[in-house]
C-alpha cells in the first residue's frame, strides 16, 4: 500500500472478492477498474453471503470510499438493483462513487450480444450475454454513451440515435421490441440518471486526492489475466484488459501510484466458456474438484471447467502483471487426493515441449499439459491458521507454486469463511504498519 492492485492470475473466478474484502478492512478506498456485470464476487461473512457484480466489495465496510472507475461498463438497471439490495440489508451505500466517464450498457447491446453468440453456433466464445462486448465496441468506435450523459436529456437522445444508426440492419429482427423505442429508452435512462446522480463524480480527481493524502487504495480487477483481450487466449477472452496495467487507465491514475500487485490463483485451475485449457480434467477427478469447490458461476450459474494447476499460464500471468505476491485460494479443495498433478510445461501436437506460454493460438489449441506429480494430503485444512498448521505435503505444494511462478505466496485460502485464511510473512510485511494496526482480518 498505498496503491495495491488485485488481479486474477488465471481465467477468472479465483476468489478476488474475498481477498479484496480482507484487504479493504485496512484500506481507505476500493476501486473497480474494468469489466462489467459479467463478473461477480461471492463474499461469506459468518452466516451471511453477499453476491456483488459491479459494486466493489469494500461497500460492506461503513465509511469506506468505493469507486466504479471509468474503465468499467455499467448496466444501470443492474447497478440500481444491486444498490437497492444492499440498502434492503441495511448496508450504507453513501460512499459509492461512479465515474462520470464510465460507459453504459444499453438495451441494444444486450440484444446484439445474444444474437452474436447465437450466430456463431459451435464457434461461440461463451460470453455471459450481458452486453459487455458490444458496449466496449461502441466505446472504441466513439459511439458510446457515458454515465454523465444520463444527466443531459438532449445529449442522451442525440447519442442514442447516433449509436443505433449503424446498427439498424443488425437490429432489424428486434425493431418491434419496445425496449428499442427511442422515447422509452431515453425516459428509462433519465430515470436511472436521477437515481444515480448522487453517486456520479470525477473519480480520477478523487483517486489523486486520496493517493496524494497517503490513503490506502485497493484497485480491484475483474476476470483474469488469461482473459485479457490483448494477452489472453484470444478470441476466447473478455472485452477489456484485466491486467494490472489497466488499473491506471481504468481509474485515471499514473503507474507510480501502484506499490503492490497481488495475483489471485486457485490451487487448481478453472475456466468458464470456450477456449483452450491444456490442464483440463474431463473425468471423475475434474468432477470431484468442481463439486468440492462449488465451481459454478456467481453471475450465470454455469458449471466451470476444471483442471490441475497450470504453472505455465501462472508464470505468464506473473510476468504480464509484474506480480509482487500470489494469493492461493481454495487449497482445502485438494484435501483427500493421494497425489496431486501440476502442469509444468506443455507438449505440442508435434511433440515439442513448451516451458513458456505459446504466443501462437494454433500451437496453443493443440497442446496438452505435461504434468508433474506431487504428494497429496488427507487432512481437513479448514482450521489451519498458520503455515505450520498445514500438512507437510500442502506446504511443499505452496513452495512448489512460489518457486515455479516467480512470486512469493502472501495469503492462502483454506475455506469459504472470511477467517479461513493463512497469512504468510510476505503478506504481513505488506499490511502491518501501512494498515495502522491489526484487525480481525489482518495478519497476527
Amino acid at each position: 500500500m498505498p496503491g495495491i492492485v488485485i488481479v486474477g492470475a488465471q481465467w477468472g473466478d479465483e476468489g478476488k472478492g474475498k481477498i479484496t474484502d480482507l484487504l479493504a478492512e485496512h484500506g481507505d478506498a476500493v476501486v473497480r477498474f474494468q469489466g462489467g456485470n459479467n463478473a461477480g464476487h461471492t463474499i461469506v461473512r459468518g452466516e451471511e453471503e453477499w453476491k456483488l457484480h459491479l459494486i466493489p466489495s469494500g461497500i460492506l465496510y461503513p465509511g469506506k470510499t468505493c469507486v466504479i472507475g471509468n474503465g468499467v461498463v455499467i448496466d444501470p438497471r443492474v447497478l440500481i438493483e444491486e444498490l437497492d439490495g444492499l440498502r434492503a440489508r441495511r448496508v450504507d451505500v453513501g460512499g459509492l462513487r461512479i465515474s462520470a466517464n464510465a460507459h453504459l450498457i444499453m438495451p441494444y447491446h444486450l440484444l446484439l450480444d445474444s444474437a452474436g453468440e447465437t450466430r456463431l453456433g459451435s464457434n461461440k466464445i461463451g460470453t455471459t450475454r450481458r452486453g459487455i462486448g458490444p458496449c466496449y465496441a461502441d466505446k472504441a468506435a466513439r459511439l458510446g454513451i457515458r454515465v454523465q450523459d444520463l444527466l443531459d436529456e438532449k445529449i442522451l437522445k442525440k447519442k442514442i440515435v447516433a449509436a443505433m444508426e449503424p446498427k439498424r440492419l443488425s437490429l432489424r429482427p428486434y425493431e418491434k421490441d419496445p425496449a428499442l423505442d427511442l422515447h422509452t429508452m431515453t425516459e428509462e435512462y433519465l430515470v436511472y440518471g436521477h437515481r444515480l446522480e448522487q453517486h456520479i463524480a470525477d473519480t480520477s480527481k478523487l483517486m489523486w486526492e486520496l493517493l496524494d493524502a497517503g490513503k490506502n487504495v485497493i484497485l480491484e480487477g475483474a476476470q483474469g489475466a488469461m482473459l485479457d483481450i490483448d494477452h489472453g487466449t484470444y478470441p476466447f477472452v473478455t472485452s477489456s484488459n484485466p491486467l494490472s496495467g489497466a488499473a491506471c487507465v481504468g481509474t485515471g491514475i499514473g503507474p507510480k501510484a501502484i506499490d503492490e500487485v497481488w495475483g489471485i490463483a486457485k490451487a487448481y485451475t478453472t475456466r468458464v466458456g470456450a477456449g483452450p485449457f491444456p490442464s483440463e480434467l474431463e473425468d471423475d477427478t475434474g468432477e470431484q474438484i468442481r463439486s468440492r469447490g462449488g465451481e459454478f458461476g456467481t453471475t450465470t450459474g454455469r458449471a466451470r471447467r476444471t483442471g490441475w494447476l497450470d504453472l505455465v499460464a501462472l508464470r505468464y500471468a506473473s510476468r504480464l502483471n509484474t506480480l509482487t505476491a500470489l494469493v492461493i485460494t481454495k487449497l482445502d479443495v485438494l484435501s483427500g487426493f493421494d497425489r496431486i498433478q501440476v502442469a509444468t510445461s506443455y507438449r505440442g501436437a508435434d511433440g515439442a515441449e513448451f516451458e513458456d506460454f505459446p504466443y501462437h493460438q494454433t500451437v496453443l489449441h493443440h497442446t496438452t499439459a505435461s504434468l508433474t506429480e506431487l504428494r497429496g494430503w488427507k487432512e481437513d485444512l479448514g482450521e489451519c491458521r498458520t503455515l505450520s498448521d498445514l500438512p507437510d505435503a500442502a506446504r511443499e505444494y505452496l513452495d512448489f507454486i512460489a518457486e515455479h511462478s516467480g512470486a512469493p505466496v502472501a495469503l492462502v485460502g483454506v475455506g469459504p469463511g472470511r477467517d479461513q485464511v493463512i497469512w504468510t510473512e510476505a503478506g504481513r510485511d505488506t499490511l502491518i504498519g501501512e494498515a495502522g494496526g491489526v484487525g480481525s482480518g489482518a495478519p497476527a
